[in-house]
């Protein structure tokens, strides 16, 4: 991959964290956001080729797909969040 593509994976990450974050109402840094959202972009890739769906091509398509998959990742980690502080108790 070449560096521009890395820059534009990286800014594509923030931006979806970004907004995953907003949703799920869990702010968080720069590095989380783009970790979230690039992991979100794989798990969201994932969940829209085994539905059968896609979000359209282009860096619209990429950001939804990559937003509905860290809102799902958030989602998941504020599951075992819970469970770990219920567990705790």
């Amino acid at each position: 991959m070449d560096p521009i593509g890395i820059i534009i994976w990286i800014v594509l990450g923030a931006v979806a964290g970004f907004l995953a974050g907003k949703i799920m109402n869990s702010g968080g840094s720069l590095l989380t956001n783009i970790i979230v959202g690039i992991i979100g972009a794989f798990i969201g890739g994932i969940i829209f080729s085994a539905l059968g769906l896609s979000a359209g091509g282009g860096l619209i398509g990429s950001i939804i797909t990559a937003v509905i998959g860290a809102v799902v990742l958030l989602f998941v980690l504020g599951l075992v969040q819970k469970g770990k502080n219920k567990a705790i108790r």
